[in-house]
C-alpha cells in the first residue's frame, strides 16, 4: 500500500473501493471477483451460518436460500431503526454493525489485492442523509464513521460525492468550466456548483471552488418504489376497497413492500395475521394471495428486483414486462415509459427543486453552467437526463463513469488529503 491512498464509495445500491497515489491517475480495485464494483447487499444463510456479500449475496437469495437478505442499508443511516436490532441468524444485530461487517469485506477486498490496507481513508458522503434535518443528518455521518472506525480505519474524512465525481472529471479537462455535478445514486440526489480547471486541479484546498451543495433524499431506489407502487401494489389490494364499499385497504402494507430497506421488517408473524384479517374483509381477497405469498416465501426482494431490471429496461425501450414466476406465483405486469415518468413526476419535481437551490445558492444562473456532469446509477433515467437538458439546452450533458467515478474522486481527494 505503500504511496497509495484510499477512498471508500459505499453507496446504497453498488459500491467501490479507490486508490491513488500523488500526480497519478486513480483506479478501483476489484471488489468483488473480477468486479470493479459490488453491490451493496449481504446474505446471512441460516444453512451453513455463512455471510455472502454483492452479487453472491444477490444470488444466494434469488436461488431460493434460507436466510436473511439484507440491502440498501445506507438509507438507514440517520433513521430511527438505527436504534434497533434486527434478527440475523441466531443472533440479533444493529444496524451499524450490518453496516460495518460490509466495510469489512471492503477492507479484506482491499488487502487482499494490495496486501494491506491504509488506516486513512476518504468516505463519500450524500449531500444530505436526511432532508431537512441537521441533526439527523450529522447523526448518520457519525454513525457511518464508527462503523469505519471499528473495523480499522482511524484516520477517517468524509467528501461529498458529487464533488468526489467532479474531482474524477477534471481530469478529463484542458480548459477552465463552470459545472453542475449531477449524483444521482441509489438513496439521494445530490449537486454540486463547482469552478473546474487543470490549474485549479493541482490546489490541495479546493474549498473556494464549491460555489455550492445542495441534495434531496431522493435515487434509484426510490424510482424503483414509485414504480412498485403505481403497477404492482395495485395487483396485490393498494386502493381496493373492502367488502362494504366503505374505505380502502390500509396502505403502509403495500408501501413498506415496495421500499427495498422495509421489506425485511414485514417477515414477522404479526404481518402474516394482518393480511390474513384483511382478506376476511377485503372485496378482492384473491389480491392479497400474491402479498401472502411475497411473505410465505420471502419473495419481497425477488420481486424489487424485478421492478428495477424493467426500470432498467425502460432506459432504452418504451416498454417492459414486471415479471415474478415462481412456484406457485406467476404475476406479469406490463409498464409502458410514460407510466413510468407519470409515477415519478413527483420524483422529478424534488430534484429540480434541489438543482435550482444549488444555482441559487451558487448565484448562477443556468445559462451560465456550461457543462453537466451526470452520474450515479439514476443518471440514466430518461426522466432525470431530460431534467438536465431542459434546464440547460446549451450546456455539455456529460455522463461520467456512473458506478465508479465518485470512488476514484475520493481516491484522488485521499492523495490530496492524505500525501
Amino acid at each position: 500500500m505503500s504511496g497509495f491512498h484510499c477512498g471508500v464509495d459505499f453507496g446504497t445500491t453498488n459500491s467501490t473501493v479507490g486508490l491513488c497515489a500523488g500526480g497519478e491517475a486513480p483506479f478501483l480495485i476489484p471488489a468483488e471477483g473480477e468486479h470493479l464494483t459490488i453491490p451493496s447487499a449481504l446474505f446471512f444463510s441460516l444453512e451453513d451460518g455463512s455471510v455472502h456479500f454483492g452479487r453472491s449475496a444477490v444470488h444466494e437469495y434469488m436461488d431460493g436460500a434460507e436466510g436473511r437478505f439484507m440491502r440498501a442499508l445506507k438509507s438507514v443511516l440517520g433513521t430511527s431503526l438505527m436504534k434497533e436490532t434486527t434478527q440475523v441468524g441466531r443472533e440479533r444485530m444493529t444496524f451499524q454493525g450490518l453496516i460495518g461487517r460490509f466495510l469489512r469485506n471492503l477492507r479484506q477486498q482491499l488487502e487482499a489485492h494490495q496486501g494491506s490496507a491504509p488506516d486513512a481513508v476518504v468516505l463519500g458522503r450524500p449531500v444530505y442523509f436526511i432532508d431537512g434535518n441537521e441533526e439527523a443528518d450529522r447523526t448518520a455521518q457519525n454513525q457511518l464513521e464508527e462503523a469505519a472506525r471499528a473495523e480499522g480505519f482511524k484516520h477517517i474524512e468524509f467528501q461529498f460525492e458529487p464533488v468526489a465525481a467532479a474531482m474524477h472529471f477534471e481530469r478529463e479537462l484542458n480548459a477552465e468550466s463552470l459545472a453542475l455535478v449531477m449524483d444521482i445514486g441509489g438513496g439521494t440526489s445530490d449537486f454540486s456548483v463547482l469552478r473546474l480547471s487543470p490549474e485549479r486541479s493541482r490546489a490541495m484546498d479546493r474549498r473556494d471552488d464549491i460555489l455550492s451543495t445542495s441534495g434531496v433524499h431522493v435515487g434509484g431506489t426510490d424510482f424503483d418504489r414509485q414504480l412498485n407502487i403505481a403497477k404492482v401494489m395495485p395487483e396485490m389490494g393498494l386502493g381496493s376497497l373492502t367488502k362494504d364499499g366503505k374505505r380502502q385497504l390500509p396502505v403502509w402494507y403495500f408501501n413498506d413492500m415496495a421500499t427495498w430497506h422495509k421489506i425485511n421488517l414485514l417477515y414477522t408473524p404479526k404481518t402474516m395475521r394482518d393480511i390474513a384479517a384483511l382478506k376476511r374483509e377485503a372485496a378482492e381477497p384473491h389480491k392479497l394471495d400474491i402479498y401472502e405469498h411475497l411473505l410465505e416465501n420471502r419473495s419481497g426482494h425477488r420481486l424489487a428486483a424485478q421492478v428495477e431490471s424493467a426500470k432498467i429496461e425502460l432506459t432504452d425501450a418504451m416498454d417492459a414486462v414486471i415479471s415474478l414466476v415462481e412456484p406457485g406465483l406467476s404475476l406479469q405486469v406490463r409498464v409502458g415509459r410514460q407510466e413510468f415518468d407519470l409515477a415519478c413526476s413527483e420524483l422529478s419535481v424534488r430534484i429540480g427543486v434541489a438543482m435550482d437551490e444549488a444555482l441559487q445558492l451558487a448565484g448562477v444562473t443556468s445559462a451560465e453552467i456550461d457543462t453537466v456532469v451526470m452520474t450515479g446509477g439514476g443518471a440514466l433515467v430518461p426522466l432525470v437526463r431530460n431534467i438536465a437538458e431542459t434546464r440547460f439546452p446549451h450546456a455539455r450533458v456529460t455522463q461520467t463513469d456512473r458506478f465508479g467515478a465518485v470512488g476514484l474522486g475520493l481516491a484522488v481527494d485521499a492523495a490530496r488529503r492524505f500525501g
